[in-house]
């Protein structure tokens, strides 16, 4: 399995309690995680681990995979887009994540990913960047471009929209989580930080008011 896999992977029950386990163990004890202390928690073999993960790449993978996840997928009623549902999505998805990383499995798993980063092989580094920021990028975006097809939204580049956004709702939060500022987040406090970022990204890529009503024809990429 390659460690940089960014599919949406669909996990069963069990196989959801045993990755909640290895997040778990990932908090507690950061790279001791390993298949036989994976089996011992989650009370299964670990014959049963590698036919389900391959190895412990695919473990990590998996595992990163399942905490974003948790980062939902908007979904779009695309003949009925127009821009209250569309920044009611884009804070939905942005109250998610910011729930997500704030969420002390995410800066553990973070912090241990910043520790493997830049070495020869393939690590945990390269599996959180292409299953976290990589895989949001590829989640929000189907949201963004049906924005912009409907004339609500205007960008030449839909990367640079997406970093513009990420940059909003991230901001530096998780930088200061990493360094260890004990922040915790309540539920106003993301639903307010989700809001503001999801207005200033509509104040910089909205179409104007008055191009809207005038129902333009939307531009074809």
């Amino acid at each position: 399995m390659s460690v940089t896999a960014t599919e949406d992977r669909e996990f069963s029950e069990r196989q959801r309690e045993v990755l909640d386990a290895a997040l778990a163990l990932i908090v507690e004890n950061g790279s001791a995680l390993t298949m036989s202390a994976l089996a011992r928690r989650a009370s299964c073999s670990k014959e049963t681990l590698y036919k389900w993960f391959g190895d412990r790449d695919g473990l990590l993978t998996a595992t990163v995979q399942w905490q974003a996840a948790k980062v939902r997928g908007v979904p779009l009623d695309r003949e009925r887009l127009d821009r209250e549902a569309l920044g009611s999505a884009l804070e939905r998805f942005a109250a998610d994540w910011l729930r997500v990383i704030s969420s002390s499995t995410s800066v553990a798993l973070n912090r241990l990913a910043v520790g493997h980063a830049g070495g020869d092989t393939p690590d945990l580094g390269s599996i959180v960047l292409h299953n976290g920021p990589f895989a949001m990028n590829r989640r929000v975006r189907p949201l963004l471009m049906a924005g912009e097809a409907a004339g609500l939204l205007r960008f030449e580049d839909a990367d640079a929209a997406f970093h513009t956004f990420f940059g909003l709702v991230v901001r530096d939060v998780q930088i200061r989580l990493l360094l260890g500022e004990p922040m915790s987040l309540s539920a106003d406090e993301i639903a307010i930080d989700a809001r503001r970022a999801s207005q200033q990204f509509l104040a910089l890529f909205g179409a104007p008011e008055a191009e809207m009503a005038g129902q333009p024809t939307p531009r074809r990429i």
